[in-house]
């Protein structure tokens, strides 16, 4: 499945050289001017990720990624921000926003692809189907699988979706209600506890071979997935 790009750039030059080298890498590429154009195409196609400009007219790029993460619709599509605004302190603001990733101008599109690939792999395995793990811990999204040294381990689809979801997102604590929103949806509504209970049953799942103590409880916080063992 070819994942579906929106550049959101007010720069036509910009916006046909980002078309070009998607295409060519396989990408479904979408464009827009602004904001207010993006903001209809995601509606419309629910792309996989965004290319976001940091400084269009009108809206600013910052500004719409703060949006869209304050939006249960839109809130987990990866955005890699793109701007000649380098400093520390803009690529903490970028990134404060809500981005998945920053990459200040000029680029090249190698560079450029290497991001895309990395957020996406990251972000959502599902889309590139590419495989997930640590050690010899995988999570295959294609066979929907999860394997230790070859061998199948027994899950839930909860616990499933859990353990793709922390391993798409390592060494970052969540607490119970992000991983509610994250992992079950904001349209659905469950106790908090509910996820201990989905911890727990994930644990016990990877206890056998030893991957449990990754899942690791972080007192008054939530939960993290951690890559190292």
């Amino acid at each position: 499945m070819s994942a579906r790009i929106l550049i959101v750039d007010d720069e036509a030059s910009i916006r046909d050289m980002l078309t070009f080298a998607l295409g060519n890498a396989g990408y479904e590429p979408l464009t827009a001017a602004d904001a207010r154009a993006g903001e209809l195409i995601i509606a419309d196609q629910s792309p996989d990720l965004l290319l976001l400009d940091w400084m269009m007219p009108g809206e600013n790029g910052v500004s719409f990624c703060r949006r869209l993460r304050s939006q249960s619709a839109t809130r987990d599509i990866p955005i890699i921000m793109l701007t000649a605004r380098d400093t520390e302190e803009d690529v903490l603001a970028g990134l404060d926003a809500g981005a998945d990733d920053y990459l200040g101008k000029p680029f090249s599109t190698r560079e450029l692809l290497g991001r895309v690939k990395a957020v996406l792999r990251r972000t959502t395995p599902e889309v590139v189907g590419e495989k997930l793990g640590v050690g010899e811990l995988v999570l295959d999204p294609a066979s929907h699988r999860v394997t230790v040294a070859g061998e199948e381990l027994a899950f839930g689809p909860t616990e499933y979706k859990l353990l793709q979801f922390f391993l798409g997102h390592p060494e970052r604590v969540f607490s119970r209600g992000e991983l509610i929103d994250r992992v079950w949806g904001q349209s659905v509504y469950i106790e908090e506890r509910t996820v201990d209970v989905h911890i727990r049953r994930l644990r016990e799942a990877l206890e056998p071979s030893g991957y449990d103590q990754r899942v690791q409880t972080v007192r008054g916080a939530g939960y993290r997935f951690s890559m190292k063992g």
